[in-house]
């Protein structure tokens, strides 16, 4: 695929056909690791110990603040499943009519990204908290109604594709995204506040440690760097190809 054909902007239609296909494959290619619990929870075992040897495994203790609240568990089910994925369309969509010169690399920033998940779920299977034996409990099935080890959730998503968490990662670009190119402060305000947001669910709803997070952001910020040097290199392409066309 060449430079060109990733930053590239087409019609709204083209993206979003793009879009779904890019999320079936990631769907199905994550499935590819297969369930292996021994080894999730062993994996799941060293988070929990590099955390606990750097003092911020605090993720029970708001789980457990967090349930204390009435009715904020099943809040927080719902926007974990929900936020993922219409936070990230929405602001796709916006990027793509109001900002259209960041579409490509925030595109490319979010495909590259997809990929380089993809390839820590199938090399590092890890169980989430509320599936590690830890005393965790998975509020998104208690609190919000939603049980994401049913057979038709179970057969779209590896529970065990925990690493690097894309929640975090996708709202760090979303809430990046609109502090720097929205205009009304608001706006700003909302997307600085954003991935804060995501971290506090995924960690109360058991979905994820901060570790997680923390290698889901590194992801993204890694995936950006990435868009950016294919954007330059387009540019680049670009003028020697307008310099020759002027010369001739």
């Amino acid at each position: 695929m060449s430079t060109n054909s990733l930053i590239r902007i087409r019609p709204g239609r083209i993206e979003a056909a793009a879009a779904v296909a890019l999320y079936g494959v990631y769907e199905i290619v994550r499935g590819f690791g297969g369930e292996n619990w021994d080894a999730a929870r062993l994996h799941t075992a060293d988070i929990v110990a590099a955390e606990r040897s750097l003092g911020v495994f605090r993720e029970h203790a708001i789980q457990t603040a967090s349930a204390s609240v009435p009715g904020l568990a099943g809040l927080l089910g719902i926007l974990y499943i929900s936020l993922h994925f219409v936070g990230t369309i929405v602001f796709l969509i916006w990027v793509h009519r109001r900002r259209p010169e960041a579409f490509g690399v925030v595109r490319t920033t979010l495909v590259v990204a997809t990929g380089l998940a993809l390839v820590g779920y199938l090399t590092y299977p890890a169980a989430p908290p509320r599936l590690a034996n830890l005393g965790f409990t998975d509020t998104v099935t208690k609190s919000a109604g939603i049980n994401l080890s049913s057979d038709l959730l179970g057969a779209l998503y590896n529970p065990l594709a925990a690493v690097p968490s894309l929640h975090f990662g996708y709202s760090l670009l979303v809430g990046v995204g609109l502090a720097v190119l929205a205009r009304r402060r608001w706006v700003k305000v909302l997307g600085a506040l954003y991935p804060a947001a995501m971290l506090y669910i995924i960690v109360a709803t058991g979905n994820h440690f901060f570790v997680d997070a923390l290698l889901g952001g590194a992801v993204v910020v890694a995936a950006w760097f990435v868009a950016r040097a294919l954007a330059r290199a387009e540019r680049r392409t670009g003028a020697r190809a307008r310099a020759l066309v002027l010369s001739r």
